[in-house]
């Protein structure tokens, strides 16, 4: 079955979103009978990838599509239950990869919450009406403000670890310490109690911000969100920009887009993405293209996992790169940060993808400025030095260009550049890159400073490109992902990087044990009455 990611607010199933001035409503109220795959019901608003793909949707629709709105509460349409968080017959049931991408898709879509409450003026609040443990709280722990429903009985838990054998596998655990400031031995307590803490407690604890009698939790909530929304106004409503429906053509070997192609070679094990260009005078480049790589990136990762090289190519000119980017730098509004941004999430998104990256830079390629962000998200990076192996006499040399861009515009998890990653601790190199911006760079040059990993000639480029893609495919999958994902992310740690390095390692591996995913550990044997037999053995 292949996953898709469209979605519109008219069809949501399991979401409600309501927008009222500038303030939005997004009320989860999750269809038992709507998940992604059979086998599960979505009881008490557990959720599925299928509820946080409406989610995403969501969130990008207020970013885009209402600039108006500067404050969003998140609740539940469900009384007596916020969210129960991860359906566990669900994660029961689900091999360990797709786990994993749940797992992985949720993060985004939870870090992309807090991007917006940073850089798009939204402030999120979660008003929860009822019970919420698990990634129900983890939610919550998404929002700006956590506002609990004071009745005797909700509470706020994460109970995975003495229920299930498992993690928060949302962020819970780094965001109680690095975002809410609960300490360490509080949150210690609270991740292994598992019915959670509620009233006075949680707000001493620092787990919710305010507790509010169910008489008065309405109107409360919405004089906390008219407050959080008196703030100027993020952009006239005027200049909404509508996420039409993506143009999509699929085949059997490939997907195609307006500006993205992607062309798979099962046999190779691996998929070739080419990213064209803007056409001279045109407009809405960025955006579009932005649009149709996030897509292909999801697609790629939830449809085609044994597809692990994804070779990457660009083609088009340079200098109407440049220019769009230029455009969208230079309108200084709040559209034009919201589509710097979304490109910036959409590379985090690439960064984060456990395949093997290569970037192919040919004659005739436009590796320039934010597309070459692009080639530095790669693993590795070869660059034709010389003419078209198919036009061995033409004069066409490949090149790339650095821009303003690349020296912070798009920052990694780690807070860092790619070019700083790339060359941490090389500040001086950095400098001499600089004086490098905007001028042509041909494969000598770009390896002379080390923006490439290697520049063969026309006469050797086929059978060195062909033994990079061979050898790649006959090393094992598991120990690649391991090792790109420790080059990746150089430098200092991050909430961000905490979350989907050491937290997803150590979630990745807590999921492939019995006594998590056995068939008589703590995921199996949840609600039947059965107590999980643990190895006790500590490795």
């Amino acid at each position: 079955m292949d996953i898709s990611f469209d979605r519109s607010p008219d069809a949501y199933r399991h979401w409600r979103l309501r927008v009222d001035g500038p303030v939005a409503w997004l009320e989860m109220d999750v269809d038992e009978d709507g998940g992604l795959v059979p086998g599960y019901e979505l009881k008490l608003n557990s959720y599925d990838l299928g509820v946080d793909i409406e989610l995403y949707d969501a969130v990008q629709r207020l970013r885009f599509e209402h600039p108006e709105v500067r404050a969003v509460v998140l609740t539940s349409a469900k009384d007596g239950v916020f969210c129960a968080g991860a359906n566990i017959r669900m994660l029961a049931a689900s091999s360990h990869g797709w786990k994993v991408n749940f797992c992985k898709f949720t993060n985004e879509t939870r870090n992309g919450m807090e991007d917006a409450s940073a850089h798009s003026g939204l402030t999120f609040i979660a008003a929860v009406n009822g019970s919420c443990a698990g990634g129900g709280y983890e939610l919550a722990l998404a929002c700006d403000r956590i506002l609990l429903i004071d009745d005797n009985s909700s509470s706020v838990a994460l109970p995975e670890v003495p229920l299930l054998g498992v993690l928060p596998g949302t962020g819970g655990l780094t965001r109680l310490v690095d975002k809410r400031g609960v300490r360490k031995d509080l949150a210690d307590v609270f991740a292994t109690r598992s019915a959670g803490v509620r009233g006075r407690t949680a707000v001493e604890w620092g787990l919710v911000d305010e507790v509010v009698p169910r008489r008065d939790f309405r109107e409360i909530v919405e004089r906390r969100a008219r407050e959080a929304a008196e703030r100027g106004p993020r952009g006239p409503a005027a200049e909404a920009v509508r996420l039409e429906p993506l143009r999509r053509e699929a085949t059997g070997d490939g997907l195609a887009y307006g500006h993205v192609r992607a062309r798979c070679d099962r046999a190779a094990g691996l998929v070739e993405i080419t990213v064209r260009g803007p056409e001279p005078g045109g407009t809405g480049w960025l955006l579009a293209l932005t649009r149709e790589l996030d897509d292909l990136v999801l697609r790629l990762r939830a449809n085609e996992p044994e597809l692990g090289t994804w070779v990457i190519r660009t083609e088009g000119d340079a200098e109407e790169v440049l220019a769009q980017e230029r455009a969208v730098l230079g309108r200084g509004d709040w559209l034009g940060g919201e589509i710097l941004h979304y490109y910036k999430r959409t590379l985090k998104r690439l960064d984060v993808t456990s395949r093997s990256l290569v970037a192919l830079i040919e004659p005739g390629s436009c590796f320039a400025g934010v597309l070459l962000e692009l080639a530095l998200a790669c693993d590795l990076q070869y660059m034709l030095d010389g003419p078209p192996v198919e036009d061995p006499d033409s004069a066409e040399r490949a090149s790339i260009r650095l821009s303003e861009a690349n020296f912070g515009t798009f920052p990694m998890g780690n807070g860092l550049s790619r070019l700083e990653s790339r060359f941490y601790r090389r500040g001086g190199h950095l400098e001499l890159l600089r004086k490098e911006t905007g001028e042509p760079l041909d494969a000598a040059r770009a390896r002379d400073l080390e923006l490439v990993t290697g520049a063969p000639d026309d006469l050797d480029w086929e059978d060195e490109v062909r033994l990079v893609l061979e050898a790649r495919a006959a090393l094992s999958p598991d120990a690649l992902t391991a090792m790109e994902a420790n080059h990746r992310f150089v430098g200092p740690e991050t909430p961000e990087t905490k979350i989907f390095g050491r937290l997803s390692a150590w979630q990745n591996w807590v999921f492939t044990r019995p006594n998590a995913a056995g068939d008589e550990g703590a995921l199996r044997r949840y609600g039947t009455g059965r107590r999980p037999a643990y190895d006790r053995k500590r490795v």
